[in-house]
């Protein structure tokens, strides 16, 4: 099976969906499981990219 690589912009979208369940009370995996990334991608991804705004 292939990586799936996403964009910068398709990262931090769904980082802010991330912000907004786990706002809602849902756990990390559950979100994670939604997103269809892994706890492990979302973690490094809050790491590298969590305070970044999407360009418009």
């Amino acid at each position: 099976m292939s990586q799936k690589r996403h964009t910068v912009d398709q990262i931090i979208t769904k980082l802010r969906r991330a912000e907004v369940l786990l706002g809602k009370g849902m756990k990390v995996p559950e979100v994670c499981q939604q997103l269809e990334i892994a706890e492990q991608t979302h973690c490094c991804w809050r790491q590298k990219y969590g305070g970044m705004q999407p360009e418009m």
